[in-house]
């Protein structure tokens, strides 16, 4: 790409309003003691595209980042004509991250991850010297493996032994990226406390999750794509929740085309769904809790290996903190839906049907959710719905490609010690 000037940005605390600089690595707000997602207030107020050439920088006034990197991809917003006319729908849009090459579509990794780890990266600065450590339950550490292989960053992935087959890619990758699995039978959370040991160790940093401003207004590109080709806020936004990371940042994308003054001064009603039984945020949102409620461990992990969905099983999940999911929602309005994997296949067979391309478990549960909300009278069939489609087109990208797949460097169990991943980093080769 041609010569890119950094984005630039303030950050705010979302507890006090407190102003400061981005200096470096910020993933929480200097001298506060209470726990705040942070938030970047950009200089330049009005969204101004740069065209399709710049990928997913199109977006770059309201992205956190210094330098763009190779190969991005936008979302791709379109009216639904297939969809909408079986559900009855006069107003649906669908907001896809995939692979489909008529609708001009270009994420090879299938997934809306690709928006987190094209921003977090960028906002890196070039000369960064830190391992990144980024844990997944899958399409994550996809996305930051292609994106950090591409653009040689040294990476570190946490991710489940149980989940690997989800890290193909259609090329070798950089030997900068390294894997890193807990023990069959682990889950997300799992790898998340290997993560944290990581990041305890010399010369690793954490990529930080919803703490991330990046990560957030990365994804939150997926309400920028449908809001600039509607050309106004969407009534209902319908997706899928794993740690809720998606719906805060379309509600904070909201926010901002509010200020920008040209697309409405609505607020989208945050639809967003689980895949049941595993239900943590559902639960906490019917019980009007802020705080999550407890779960046992032995029992998540048997409800997540029950759900189809498994890049929806986040157990501590970003709702209480404010600024948080619980936040996002008590000030959007919405609701929180679930599916079970039976509807999610239905509704993945009837998109496929009138859409023409395959989805994931995870769209196919946000879909299901509309198809429920639409048959319990809650969403009016006139209202303007944005639907995210955060993954698809993976089986014909598998079909059109060969595939590589990404081995372990490492083995842990399911609860690692310090100890023994401080040592097994130490003998890793970058």
């Amino acid at each position: 790409m041609s010569a890119f000037e950094p984005t630039k940005y303030k950050l705010q605390s979302v507890a006090t309003g407190n102003i400061f600089d981005d200096s470096g690595w910020m993933l929480d707000a200097p001298g506060e003691e209470k726990p705040s997602l942070i938030r970047a207030i950009y200089e330049k107020k009005q969204l101004h595209l740069k065209g399709v050439d710049a990928g997913l920088y199109t977006f770059a006034d309201w992205l956190p980042i210094k330098r763009t990197l190779q190969g991005s991809s936008a979302p791709v917003t379109y009216k639904s004509e297939g969809l909408a006319a079986a559900l009855g729908l006069s107003n649906l849009w669908i907001t896809y991250s995939g692979y489909w090459p008529e609708r001009k579509a270009g994420m090879t990794t299938c997934s809306f991850k690709e928006t987190e780890a094209y921003t977090v990266c960028g906002r890196m600065s070039p000369d960064q010297q830190q391992v990144l450590v980024v844990a997944s339950a899958g399409n994550t550490a996809r996305a930051f493996a292609k994106v950090c292989s591409d653009n040689n960053i040294p990476l570190l992935l946490c991710v489940p032994h149980d989940y690997i087959s989800a890290l193909w890619f259609d090329k070798p990758l950089n030997s900068c990226v390294k894997l890193a699995v807990t023990a069959s039978g682990s889950d997300y959370f799992d790898a998340i406390h290997l993560s944290n040991l990581a990041t305890q160790c010399d010369g690793f940093m954490a990529e930080g999750g919803a703490k991330n401003v990046a990560r957030r207004d990365g994804m939150g590109t997926t309400v920028l794509s449908a809001v600039t080709t509607i050309g106004r806020i969407p009534d209902y936004y319908f997706q899928a929740v794993g740690s809720g990371t998606g719906a805060i940042a379309a509600w904070e994308a909201n926010l901002r085309l509010i200020a920008d003054g040209r697309f409405g001064s609505n607020k989208m009603k945050l639809m967003v769904s689980q895949n049941a039984p595993f239900l943590p945020i559902y639960d906490a949102w019917k019980a009007n809790s802020r705080a999550m409620l407890p779960y046992d461990d032995d029992l998540a992990r048997e409800h997540v290996l029950e759900i189809d969905a498994k890049v929806l099983s986040n157990r501590k999940p970003p709702y209480p903190i404010i600024g948080g999911l619980y936040d996002a929602m008590m000030d959007a309005g919405g609701d929180v839906l679930k599916a079970t994997n039976a509807e999610a296949v239905s509704a993945k067979n009837l998109f496929q049907e009138k859409e023409g391309i395959d989805i994931y478990a995870a769209s196919a549960i946000a879909t299901a959710s509309l198809i429920n909300a639409l048959n319990d009278g809650i969403v009016d069939k006139d209202a303007l719905i944005m639907l995210n489609i955060t993954g698809a087109g993976e089986e014909r990208f598998k079909r059109e490609h060969k595939l590589y797949y990404l081995e372990p460097s490492l083995h842990f169990g399911i609860s690692p010690e310090a100890s023994e991943v401080k040592e097994k980093l130490a003998g890793l080769n970058w």
